[in-house]
């Protein structure tokens, strides 16, 4: 896998949203095609699959991970809350975002799908960033762990060495 394929972005926790001191979002640019997502998340062990979009609002999983492949169209995502970055997203990208990085649609193509997964088929919450989630949603983030596997490559893709805990 070529470097310049994959991207990497820390966020500060902006007392909203938490984001992930230990883990970067990572970014795969143009890995899906020729690949059925949701098999290929399958496969290397990424399940309690979906297909849609993302959501319109600021939100994070405490809990798990979740990778999010790009089948059709294009989207402007802003990732790390409101003080975090716009990332355009488009068909055969893929993104894993660690357990506490908000992420919310800002704008996407008619077509824009997704399909989301989380490692070893973890059951995902739902935060928002309201005040009462603190502080058991930051000890959750911490002991998320680094996943099996990478979502893309398997056993032996980049993921686990990028995510080494620091």
């Amino acid at each position: 896998m070529e470097k310049e394929m994959v991207e990497t972005l820390y966020f500060d926790d902006d007392g909203h949203i938490p984001n992930n001191a230990f883990y970067p979002l990572t970014i795969y640019r143009s890995v899906l095609e020729n690949h059925d997502a949701l098999a290929l998340f399958k496969k290397n062990k990424w399940t309690n699959a979906w297909k849609n979009g993302v959501f319109p609002y600021h939100h994070y999983h405490s809990n798990t991970h979740e990778v999010l492949g790009i089948v059709k169209g294009e989207a402007s995502i802003k990732f790390g809350g409101e003080k975090g970055e716009t990332i355009q997203v488009e068909e055969g990208d893929v993104v894993v975002i660690p357990a506490g990085v908000g992420h919310k649609r800002e704008q996407s193509s008619s077509e824009f799908l997704v399909v989301g997964a989380y490692p070893n088929g973890r059951p995902h919450d739902l935060k928002t960033g309201s005040p009462d989630e603190r502080p058991s949603v930051l000890q959750n983030i911490r002991n998320v762990p680094i996943p099996e596997t990478d979502p893309v490559f398997g056993v032996d893709g980049p993921l686990r060495n990028i995510w080494k805990k620091q």
